[in-house]
């Protein structure tokens, strides 16, 4: 399932990994600032590692955890103060040890059924200490109506990409192509295709899956207007 992924993480690297770190002042108003020195934060879909490399910055004890395997080489490079799993969101089961786990840049919106997510949501509340919170993001439907479909490319010495976004509204579904050529040591270029898939769920749907995971207490930002929505969530005794 995550070789398209694999394919993509250089690419990514170079032209994404950077603006996922743009929302850290809304992660640092409604999480960081509420962390003790030193407390554990779980990165969850840390893709190449951008915004772990910056919560370790900030002194945080801080653990990626992402399917694709090339993209956690590339984050344990721009990282190199994290702790890195190799591990599938759905089936994730570690420890009740976090404070706080993060989900950012639409992440979960490649988690393609509800069932799917609320496990995701379940394997989260287990990790978190019982004063812990999650703060993630997704991409609402006017996202894929709006500003998803088209296309682009990317043309440099060493890596090329075409890219084209489009979206099935009757099966909830938008799409992510990308060719991408990448010249080797030799002189010689290889090609990879990737077949990136997203979709969207209602926002009732979300705190829904949220609160029978055990999340008791969640609220909800959009800073970035209609198009992403971010929760807030926490169980009993957390600090809201």
């Amino acid at each position: 399932m995550f070789s398209d992924y694999d394919a993509f993480a250089r690419m990514y690297d170079r032209h994404w990994g950077k603006n996922t770190i743009a929302r850290l002042p809304l992660v640092r108003e409604l999480v960081l600032s509420r962390l003790a020195p030193g407390a554990k934060i779980l990165d969850l879909c840390c893709g190449t590692g951008q915004v772990a490399h910056a919560l370790t910055c900030d002194g945080f004890v801080v653990t990626g955890v992402d399917g694709s395997s090339e993209a956690l080489t590339l984050a344990r490079r721009n990282a190199p103060d994290a702790q890195f799993l190799h591990a599938d969101a759905r089936t994730l089961d570690l420890p009740r040890e976090y404070d706080a786990v993060l989900s950012l840049f639409d992440s979960l919106n490649h988690v393609l059924t509800l069932p799917d997510l609320s496990a995701v949501f379940r394997n989260v509340r287990t990790a978190l200490r019982d004063d812990g919170v999650f703060l993630f993001d997704l991409n609402t439907e006017n996202k894929y109506r709006t500003t998803w479909t088209g296309s682009f490319a990317i043309v440099e010495d060493d890596l090329v990409g075409a890219f084209r976004g489009g979206a099935n509204f009757d099966e909830k579904i938008a799409t992510f192509d990308a060719a991408l050529f990448e010249k080797q040591a030799s002189g010689a270029w290889r090609r990879a295709n990737v077949h990136l898939r997203q979709t969207w769920y209602a926002e009732t749907e979300v705190l829904c899956a949220l609160e029978t995971a055990g999340f008791s207490h969640v609220t909800v930002h959009c800073p970035d207007g209609p198009d992403k929505l971010y929760f807030h969530a926490s169980g009993s005794g957390s600090r809201e």
